[in-house]
């Protein structure tokens, strides 16, 4: 069976909604083997495992956050060589561009000569005063179901050899 690795980071709760949604449609599309881990939680041993991966983040100064980035320098040379072709898919979530840590994913994705399987989406929660920065989020409904269809969309192809 393949296994598919989701690992996210959020401080406000968006981002996690987000990789929540594409493991539900990950779990719906087929069968998949599911890990669902925190960036905090996720390591090198967990990229090798997997035949696939979705990550999830949100963009912070124009970068991706901190917690997910500590997760690339903890991984990146431990599986660098190793992964070499695996599908991946990725979700930003920004307060209002996201494009600079899209941009970060992708190419630190291109460095382990990842296969991208869906351009990434960014997800604009227009948020601008320190006050709506800070709060907890919630993704409409419409975001959560391009998540769920990009996390069912991975692991169909995953499960059908198709990636």
């Amino acid at each position: 069976m393949k296994r598919l690795l989701i690992v996210h980071f959020s401080r406000t709760g968006g981002s996690r909604q987000l990789a929540e949604a594409a493991r539900d449609g990950a779990r719906d599309a087929g069968e998949v083997e599911l890990e669902f881990l925190t960036a905090g939680a996720a390591g090198p041993d967990d990229l090798l495992a997997a035949d696939g991966y979705l990550f999830a983040c949100p963009e912070n100064l124009a970068a991706i956050a901190g917690g997910m980035k500590e997760f690339f320098d903890r991984s990146y040379y431990s599986v660098l060589g190793k992964i070499e072709g695996r599908p991946y898919a990725a979700i930003i979530c920004a307060g209002s561009d996201g494009e600079n840590a899209k941009k970060q994913l992708e190419r630190i994705c291109t460095g382990w000569r990842l296969k991208r399987i869906a351009d990434t989406p960014i997800v604009n929660v227009k948020t601008q005063t320190p006050e709506e920065i800070l709060a907890d989020k919630t993704i409409p409904e419409d975001r959560l179901a391009e998540a769920r269809n990009l996390g069912a969309t991975l692991a169909a192809g995953l499960e059908m050899g198709v990636f």
